[in-house]
C-alpha cells in the first residue's frame, strides 16, 4: 500500500517539473512577444497588404416631400337617430332603408287624432283674450279700469298667445322631418303602430363630406397641422384627398397616439362609412437617396447605416434612417449629399480601411415622392 503512494507521489512531481519546464525555456526559433508587439507587427503587416478592392457608386441626394403613411378608416360626420315628440298611431312612414332625404323631408306621420280641436280652441281663446285686454285699455283711459285688473287681461292674453303656441307645436311635431340632407340607414317604425314620445323614427347618416379618421404617433404631432392637404386609397382602389381639419391633444392611454381627421367630397355618396384606407400626409422636405437594402449593415451597436468612401478612399460608417421603400430600392436620410456608397465587398472591409475602388455609373430614376411609415399602423383603427 505504501509502495503504491510513493509511486503516486513519484510521478506528480515528474508531471510538475515537466510543466515548470515550459516557462523556464522556449522553443529554438520562436522568440518570446509581449501582446503589444505582436499587435505591432500585425498592423505592419497589414499597411503591408495591397488594399481590398472594391465597387462602388456615386449617389446624389435630391429634395423629396416626405409623407407619413397610417391605416385609418371612413367615419360620417354625424349619425342621427330621430325620433317622435309626441304619441299617437303611425299613419305614414315615408321612407325605406337607403332613400336619399333632404332637409325637412317627411321621415313619419304621427295621427291628427283631437289636436286640431285643441288648435281651434286655443285660436278662439286668444281672440277673447285679446278682445278683454283691448277692452281694459279703453276703460282704463276713462278711469274706470284699475291696474290691476289690467295686468289680470294682460295675463290672460299672454296665456292663451302660449296655449296657441304649444298646439301649434304638436300639430307640427305630428310630422317627423329629416333634420338634414342624409341618407336612411334604418326604420323603426311601422304603420299602424302607437308610439309615445321619444320613440325612434329612422337613423339618418350624413356622408356628405365623409370624414378619414386615424392615429399618429406623438413624434409626428408637432409636423402635422391642419390645413394640411392628405390623400389615401380606401380598400375600393379609389383616390380620394382633402385638407387635415383636425389634429388631437390628448393621446390615447394605452397606444400613446393622436386622433387625425381629414374632410374629403363625397357629394355622390360613393364612399360608405366604417371602410378602411391608407392616408399619406405630406409633413416636409428632406434630402434623401435611393439605395439597394443589400447595402445596409450593422454596427457594434447594432444601429443600421452604410458604408461608403471618402475621397482618400477611407471607408466611413454612416448611420441612416429608412423612409421609404419601392421596386426600385429604398430612400434613405444620413449619407452625405454627394456619397459613394460601397456596393460590393462591403462586408469585407471595416470603418477606416484603406481600399481600392472600382467605380460604377448610377442612373437615378424619377421616382414617387418618399413616404414614412408610421407608428400607428398597428396599433389604430
Amino acid at each position: 500500500m505504501r509502495s503504491t503512494y510513493i509511486t503516486s507521489i513519484i510521478i506528480g512531481v515528474l508531471v510538475m517539473v515537466w510543466l515548470a519546464s515550459g516557462y523556464l525555456t522556449k522553443p529554438d526559433g520562436l522568440p518570446l512577444t509581449t501582446i503589444a508587439e505582436r499587435n505591432t507587427n500585425s498592423a505592419a503587416t497589414q499597411e503591408e497588404k495591397a488594399p481590398t478592392r472594391v465597387r462602388v457608386e456615386t449617389i446624389h441626394a435630391t429634395e423629396r416631400e416626405r409623407i407619413t403613411v397610417l391605416r385609418g378608416t371612413t367615419l360620417s360626420k354625424r349619425s342621427l337617430v330621430v325620433r317622435t315628440q309626441v304619441g299617437g298611431i303611425v299613419t305614414q312612414r315615408a321612407v325605406e332603408r337607403g332613400d336619399l332625404v333632404k332637409t325637412g323631408q317627411l321621415l313619419c306621420q304621427i295621427s291628427v287624432e283631437d289636436r286640431l280641436v285643441v288648435l281651434n280652441e286655443s285660436r278662439e281663446s286668444l281672440n277673447r283674450a285679446r278682445i278683454e285686454y283691448k277692452g281694459s285699455q279703453h276703460l282704463s283711459k276713462q278711469g274706470l279700469q284699475s291696474e290691476t285688473a289690467i295686468a289680470q287681461a294682460r295675463e290672460r292674453l299672454a296665456s292663451a298667445e302660449a296655449g296657441l303656441k304649444r298646439s301649434e307645436l304638436d300639430v307640427a311635431r305630428l310630422r317627423v322631418m329629416a333634420p338634414f340632407d342624409a341618407v336612411v340607414e334604418d326604420v323603426h317604425l311601422e304603420v299602424g303602430e302607437y308610439v309615445t314620445p321619444g320613440t325612434n323614427c329612422a337613423t339618418v347618416v350624413d356622408l356628405d363630406p365623409m370624414l378619414l379618421v386615424g392615429r399618429i404617433p406623438e413624434k409626428e404631432v408637432p409636423r402635422i397641422r391642419p390645413g394640411l392637404v392628405a390623400t389615401a386609397t380606401i380598400s375600393s382602389g379609389a383616390e380620394v384627398s382633402g385638407p387635415v381639419t383636425f389634429v388631437g391633444k390628448t393621446a390615447d392611454e394605452s397606444t400613446r397616439t393622436y386622433p387625425v381627421e381629414i374632410k374629403i367630397d363625397n357629394g355622390n355618396y360613393r364612399i360608405p362609412s366604417g371602410i378602411s384606407a391608407s392616408i399619406r400626409i405630406p409633413i416636409e422636405l428632406v434630402q434623401a437617396q435611393r439605395i439597394s437594402p443589400a447595402l445596409l449593415s450593422l454596427d457594434d451597436r447594432g444601429q443600421m447605416g452604410v458604408k461608403a468612401v471618402d475621397a482618400d478612399y477611407i471607408v466611413h460608417f454612416y448611420h441612416v434612417q429608412i423612409v421609404s421603400d419601392d421596386p426600385a430600392g429604398i430612400w434613405v436620410t444620413g449619407l452625405p449629399s454627394v456619397a459613394t456608397v460601397i456596393t460590393v465587398g462591403q462586408e469585407m472591409v471595416m470603418p477606416g480601411e484603406l481600399v481600392e475602388t472600382i467605380v460604377e455609373t448610377m442612373v437615378e430614376p424619377e421616382l414617387p415622392a418618399i413616404a414614412v411609415e408610421s407608428d400607428s399602423d398597428t396599433k389604430s383603427s
